[in-house]
Parts: C-alpha cells; sequence; structure tokens
C-alpha cells in the first residue's frame, strides 16, 4: 500500500497526515483559524523531515478539494502542486464534502442520507447530500437556509446534518427527521482510506492544470469604515 501525504485546508482547521498502509505514521492539525499559510507549510515541513528520516519514499499528495474557503482551498492546493511537481508524484483531489461524510457514516444509525454543510455567507451554506455508501444523492449546491429549506427531503428520509454551517440549519429547522451532529471538521487523518481507493485505481488529477472546486467565484469587499480623501 502506498505512503501518502494528505493536505486539509477547506475551512477554519489546518491539518496535514502521513500515512501508510492506511496508518497515521504523523499527523499535524490547528483549530486556530486563518492560520493555514503559515502552518501548512512546517506541517508539511515535518512530514518530509519524518520521511527522510525513516527512509519512506512518498507515493502521492492527496489534498481536500472543495468547496470551502476560497483562501483556504487555494494554499493547500498551491501547497500540494508543488509537492507533486517537486516530488514528482501524482496528485489525487477528494470532495471535502465526501471526507466529512466518510467521517460521520459509521457513527450513525438508521439515517438515510448524510448532509455535510460548509458555512458560506450570511445564512448560505454549501451543502451535499449522501447516501452511507457515500454516494451523492444530490450534488453540492449553495443553499439559503430557512425553516423548509429541507423539508422536501426530510419528509422523506431521517437526514443528518453536520459541518461547520450546520449551525444556521439547527437553528431554524423544526423537523423531527433533522438530526444535527456538532463540531465536524475535514481533517487529513479522514482522507487516508479515500485517498488509498484512488491511488488503487489512479484516479489523479493533473497537477499542472486542477484546480479547486470553489463552487462561487471569490468576491472581494472593501471597508466600509475605510474612507479616502483626495485634495487638490
Amino acid at each position: 500500500m502506498p505512503i501518502i501525504l494528505s493536505i486539509e485546508t477547506a475551512t477554519t482547521v489546518c491539518s496535514c497526515s502521513l500515512s501508510r498502509d492506511g496508518e497515521i505514521l504523523l499527523n499535524r492539525e490547528s483549530y486556530k483559524g486563518q492560520s493555514h499559510a503559515s502552518l501548512l507549510g512546517v506541517f508539511v515541513n515535518e512530514m518530509m523531515e519524518y520521511a527522510r528520516l525513516n527512509n519512506l519514499k512518498i507515493d502521492a499528495i492527496a489534498v481536500s478539494s472543495g468547496p470551502g474557503s476560497y483562501t483556504g482551498l487555494r494554499i493547500g492546493v498551491s501547497e500540494a502542486k508543488g509537492l507533486s511537481y517537486g516530488l514528482g508524484i501524482p496528485m489525487i483531489a477528494i470532495p471535502t464534502a465526501k471526507i466529512m461524510a466518510s467521517m460521520i457514516r459509521d457513527k450513525v444509525d438508521q439515517v438515510t442520507l448524510l448532509c455535510p454543510m460548509i458555512d458560506a455567507r450570511r445564512m448560505e451554506v454549501y451543502a451535499t447530500f449522501f447516501n452511507q455508501q457515500l454516494n451523492v444523492v444530490r450534488e453540492t449546491s449553495a443553499d439559503i437556509i430557512e425553516s423548509d429549506t429541507y423539508d422536501n427531503l426530510l419528509d422523506e428520509h431521517k437526514i443528518v446534518f453536520f459541518g461547520n454551517g450546520s449551525a444556521k440549519c439547527k437553528e431554524v429547522s423544526t423537523h423531527p427527521n433533522a438530526i444535527f451532529i456538532d463540531d465536524v471538521h475535514p481533517l487529513a487523518s479522514a482522507m487516508i482510506s479515500l485517498a488509498e481507493e484512488s491511488y488503487a485505481v489512479k484516479d489523479f488529477v493533473d497537477s499542472a492544470y486542477f484546480e479547486p472546486f470553489y463552487l462561487k467565484e471569490f468576491v472581494a469587499t472593501t471597508p466600509k469604515n475605510k474612507i479616502i480623501n483626495i485634495k487638490n
């Protein structure tokens, strides 16, 4: 089985993991938020040094591919591309929502659908619906959360909602089939089995042209409290 370096930076958590044969050799996680740019390089250097000291050859780089934070995804994918090119090894892209769903599917009973939610703006979330076999039932969409947003699905299924966007849904949903799990974050350590499955069938992406799944274009905003007076 391969040795894989996994990178996850799609949300406020920054994580990196080195694995072999499904087992974690080294794992680093930070929940500080907004520190991906400074921390990811440190984590990767630790992984590379560990591999060097233990005479290990890394076989592939896996990266969480979104949706999620525009800046976080850009940092993670850029690092993965550099490693893939520099080491001459393949790159694996794993949807962030699938990573999250894989973390939950064995922890819930009698739930027919899994819905990882990633926080977007205001009352908006990026939501994907999976069955417990991790097959996509409804593709990722940017949804505006209201009390009845998912009632058509909830009328037919018990659904577990989780991820940093699920609190928005929890605040307004009263449907008896809605179940909520708090504090679920996509992590590099949860990417291992998915990355190994992709490696086994050579499901790689072209590191030169790959782009994360942003879902929506990044929109820069100008702070309202910054006023520049120009005098002639």
